[in-house]
């Protein structure tokens, strides 16, 4: 049976918000918001949402770039809100992040072969000799040139630097890593090749992913299972084929419905939802979708629903709940 690489447990990560003077705290922003999850060793567990629905946090938070409010992040058994700055800073050997944009997280100052080679020093790891064996070996299995490597992050397409990223992400051979919306910023034309990369890294590499993104056609594609993130909570969890083709929440309905369909002419019911997304400065009491929910009772305006088990590996966050999966 397949372990667990990590697991998260109730993970709070709040903004306080500051006015006056003195800079007092007179409220939070809750980005997120008692999330759980866990997630297999060599699986692609998926995050998926609305822009500002806490998904980029949880993922900073998981690896401390963002440190969290409260909760647990077990990395194989070890509390990592535990460690120790130092203690930390070794770990992310084996937990490391891709970024959404590519060009901002490459140092422009630095050719390819400096930005490749630094984690290794920051590390220890090698001589000089063995660290230009390595990071020539790498930016050839990211599908570039050894060549490339003494040009800097500009003289390369936004396909090119993102391939650049990952090979630095995989530099000291980590576990796990985080990808925050790692094809959002490219061409739909290069989306697909920079996908395929990552899950042959990921089968080579025994590479676990935790892919935060808001494109639902990338998810499927890309992911084992599926989180769905609505205000800083996560409402849905389950399987891709079983999120895809029976969709609980009314959220994760809404949010399917507007996706297009890969048929052309296929007739598909589109949910309309009604009102704005609430901002995580002022969460609506019980459950977080209760303003836009159609189906809204009193129960959902005062009790804070909780992620139950409805079928094998499928939880929801409902009140409504069989109801709400036989729509």
């Amino acid at each position: 049976m397949t372990q667990n690489l990590l697991e998260v447990n109730e993970l709070s990560t709040y903004y306080p918000i500051r006015k006056g003077l003195m800079q007092r705290e007179v409220g939070q922003v809750k980005a997120v918001d008692g999330v759980s999850f866990a997630v297999k060793e060599g699986e692609s567990f998926g995050i998926v949402g609305e822009s500002g629905c806490g998904k980029s946090t949880t993922g900073r938070s998981l690896l401390r770039l963002i440190e969290p409010t409260a909760g647990q992040v077990l990395f194989q058994g070890e509390d990592v809100t535990k460690l120790s700055r130092e203690e930390m800073r070794r770990k992310r050997r084996e937990m490391q992040i891709i970024f959404q944009d590519p060009f901002a997280s490459l140092n422009p100052r630095h050719k390819v072969r400096k930005i490749l080679e630094e984690p290794l020093i920051v590390h220890g790891i090698g001589d000089a000799k063995e660290r230009k064996k390595l990071v020539e070996e790498l930016i050839v299995t990211v599908g570039l040139n050894v060549s490339q490597l003494d040009r800097y992050p500009h003289q390369f397409s936004g396909g090119q630097r993102q391939r650049i990223a990952i090979a630095k992400a995989l530099m000291l051979k980590p576990k796990l890593i985080v990808a925050d919306e790692p094809v959002s910023a490219l061409d739909v034309s290069i989306q697909s090749q920079i996908l395929n990369l990552m899950q042959d890294l990921q089968e080579s590499f025994k590479l676990t992913y935790v892919f935060i993104a808001h494109d639902l056609s990338v998810v499927k594609h890309f992911c084992d299972r599926v989180a769905v993130m609505y205000l800083g909570r996560i409402v849905e969890i389950a399987d891709k084929h079983s999120l895809y083709r029976d969709p609980q929440h009314p959220y994760t309905q809404a949010l399917l419905s507007a996706a297009p369909s890969p048929e052309p002419g296929a007739a598909k019911e589109r949910i309309l939802l009604q009102g704005e997304v609430p901002s995580p400065a002022n969460v609506p009491a019980g459950c977080v979708f209760n303003t836009r929910c159609p189906a809204a009772t009193d129960r959902c305006r005062t009790e804070r629903p909780v992620l139950q088990q409805t079928g094998d590996d499928h939880f929801v966050a409902c009140h409504l709940y069989p109801a709400a999966g036989q729509g």
